[in-house]
């Protein structure tokens, strides 16, 4: 039985660690850029839940019988650019006023009294990857089509 021993010669390993750092240094990067766009999903995803609330905020200080002076598209301007005049351009990509639905309704209590409500609606709101780390798993969606976001508050 001839047994060689089997030294560790700088020559012979010369080139391991470029390949396993090409090794590990794939998964990573799909890692990263999974991490970055579930980042910036979640940052979209919330600022629309920030400007449904401040609208139905606004329109809870307004009573929904006074059709004169009811900021509806006030409202409307506030969740797509962030201001109820309309300046500038929207907060998020692909947001449209047309996207955003305001509801008033009546409720009756117990005690006999009734409280008003508002809900402010945003649907069909589409969240666009910009690089999908899903792809490297047979997954070919592009884009990410968000639930109904709503808030209601009572009016006075």
């Amino acid at each position: 039985m001839n047994k060689r021993n089997i030294q560790l010669n700088p020559k012979t390993m010369r080139g391991s660690v470029a390949v396993e750092l090409a090794l590990l240094l794939i998964p990573l990067i799909i890692l990263v850029f999974g991490v970055a766009e579930f980042g910036r999903a979640i940052y979209q995803y919330n600022t629309l839940v920030k400007t449904v609330r401040d609208a139905a905020r606004l329109l809870s200080q307004h009573s929904p019988t006074d059709t004169v002076n009811y900021p509806e598209s006030e409202a409307r301007c506030l969740v797509v650019h962030g201001s109820a005049d309309c300046s500038g351009s929207a907060l998020l990509p692909g947001l449209t006023i047309g996207m955003v639905g305001i509801a008033s309704s009546t409720t009756a209590t117990g005690a006999g009294n009734s409280i008003n409500l508002v809900t402010v609606t945003v649907t069909g709101y589409t969240f666009n990857f910009v690089f999908n780390p899903l792809v490297f798993f047979g997954n070919s969606m592009t884009t990410l089509q968000f639930d109904p976001i709503q808030t209601t508050m009572r009016q006075l």
